[in-house]
């Protein structure tokens, strides 16, 4: 991915209540500390698909400030 990337904070799923009921199905009978477990899983794993580090950069930003 180019350095020149942004993140993209528009909405850009193509089926987000699909997405969100599969999130809140992962979710399903993990006790606190599995579901946090998963969570960190799911973020490193969108990270690396991500890959660029400026992009990452964005999104912990706007992950802080909301």
């Amino acid at each position: 991915m180019s350095s020149t990337q942004h993140l993209i904070t528009d909405a850009h799923l193509e089926s987000p209540d699909d997405f969100y009921e599969a999130l809140i199905e992962a979710h399903q009978g993990l006790s606190t500390e599995q579901s946090h477990a998963l969570n960190a899983r799911l973020v490193l794993l969108l990270a690396n698909h991500i890959g660029a580090l400026p992009v990452l950069r964005e999104a912990l930003a706007a992950a802080r400030e909301a």
